[in-house]
């Protein structure tokens, strides 16, 4: 599970990041701080620990940006202890909020409590969990989500699913596919890796996802919401 920790406090940002990596989590901080949507949207994190006071703009102001992009849980991590700076911090879209100082172990608890609610028990498991936008895969069960809905996938469609995932929003090229379906007993030929791009198409459009998965001739097949 990925977590973006927006921390501008070099020496506590390092000292939460290797408490947090402990437990298996992958730890990234930011770069640029005034451009954290971007960021977010290359790294697109599982959950988001949150401070309030950031350069250029604050933590608030950052939270509601993020909300326009994703349902991540969101935890506030800050040193103002007042009643409104935390009402504040769930209006504007938090899911927690914690004051520093804090044990590493309640924000543990809560990071693991934010996951298990918003992703379900396998996320603090040791399950993978690929995830582009609002669309998440479970490879192990071959299970996708998008909001309140699920579908199953075969095999291969799951196989399809984690290389579009994985590679979005760019362009995945068709041999890239076929070596992905590839086995030791079966040739796949590219009618094969049509029919279960359409049939893994038709699964996304049943949950809501119509015209994501592009075809672009003579170059393979991308995973976009930019487009369609």
């Amino acid at each position: 599970m990925k977590i973006f920790l927006i921390e501008d406090d070099e020496a506590l940002a390092k000292v939460v990041k290797e408490a947090i990596e402990k437990y298996g989590f992958e730890v990234t901080v930011p770069v640029d701080f005034a451009d954290l949507v971007g960021e977010f949207s290359k790294l697109m994190p599982d959950l988001v620990l949150m401070d309030i006071n950031l350069p250029y703009f604050d933590g608030f102001y950052w939270t509601r940006e993020l909300r326009k992009l994703s349902n991540l849980p969101i935890i506030f991590l800050s040193a103002r202890d007042h009643t409104m700076d935390q009402v504040m911090a769930m209006e504007y879209g938090g899911d927690d909020y914690l004051v520093k100082p804090f044990a590493n172990e309640i924000l543990i608890a809560k990071i693991k409590s934010q996951l298990r609610r918003t992703y379900g028990e396998y996320s603090v498991a040791g399950e993978r969990i690929l995830t582009y936008r609002e669309l998440q895969y479970f490879p192990e069960r071959l299970e996708i989500r998008y909001g309140d809905k699920k579908e199953f996938l075969t095999k291969k469609e799951g196989e399809l699913m984690e290389l579009l995932i994985e590679n979005a929003p760019t362009i995945v090229k068709r041999e890239t596919f076929l070596m992905k379906l590839w086995d030791d007993e079966r040739f796949v030929d590219d009618n094969t890796l049509s029919v279960n791009m359409g049939r893994l198409r038709k699964k996304l459009e049943d949950m809501g996802l119509v015209a994501k998965i592009h075809t672009l001739r003579g170059q393979g097949y991308q995973l976009d919401w930019g487009q369609g």
